[in-house]
């Protein structure tokens, strides 16, 4: 996060908020299942397989879907070069669409397939050598880089760009704020908002086209 320029901060918060909204209206539609926080959705499987092995096959494909997810997110990347941001995009909007649509003809199943999809697919957004550099829909890490970044400044020790992952954190948490009152309060609307951002947000992908970042 701070080795990227400032434009590609600002559009990894946007994006980190958009993941966190759809995670919450996934969590809240799933019975508190994760589309994009795997790590959860880990701990759940570990707990059902213990205790109740017939359950757990939810958490387990929620797993499998997102890390379909990521494959089909790395091969768009690998084939997009340069529009890499565009295109990567342009897929997590069009399974946005899908999981709107088919929350509104009553196929829940189909839409939290698309939402994991589009979640894995969205992490593929920033690399760097080949892996991922920002993180888009898993905040521990950056909770890490944030206290180390305290610590260092209660030594006294210099370390720049610290509270941009503080502000990747809060883009995530207030996404999912907005997200589950969305959920609560108008549940049709939640994915064409969703769509509608990812769309948003194309313009701004065109004019950052990957490079190695």
């Amino acid at each position: 996060m701070i080795t990227h320029d400032r434009a590609r901060r600002r559009f990894a918060i946007a994006l980190a908020a958009l993941a966190g909204f759809v995670d919450a209206v996934g969590f809240l539609s799933a019975g508190g299942y994760f589309v994009s926080f795997m790590s959860g959705n880990t701990t759940r499987l570990a707990v059902l397989l213990a205790t109740d092995p017939l359950r757990a096959v939810t958490p387990l494909l929620l797993i499998a879907g997102f890390v379909a997810g990521v494959i089909l997110g790395s091969l768009v990347a690998h084939h997009a070069d340069r529009w890499r941001k565009a295109a990567l995009l342009g897929v997590v909007a069009g399974l946005l669409l899908a999981a709107a649509i088919a929350r509104t003809i009553g196929l829940p199943v189909a839409m939290l397939a698309a939402m994991v999809l589009a979640m894995g697919a969205i992490n593929a957004m920033f690399q760097r050598d080949g892996e991922v550099s920002i993180g888009l829909t898993y905040m521990t890490g950056a909770l890490v880089k944030l206290g180390q970044g305290l610590a260092a400044r209660l030594l006294g020790q210099p370390r720049k760009g610290w509270p941009a992952w503080g502000l990747l954190w809060t883009g995530l948490l207030g996404g999912a704020v907005l997200g589950a009152l969305m959920q609560d309060r108008a549940p049709l609307a939640c994915l064409w908002l969703a769509t509608g951002w990812a769309l948003a947000l194309l313009p701004i992908a065109v004019r950052l086209p990957a490079d190695n970042d």
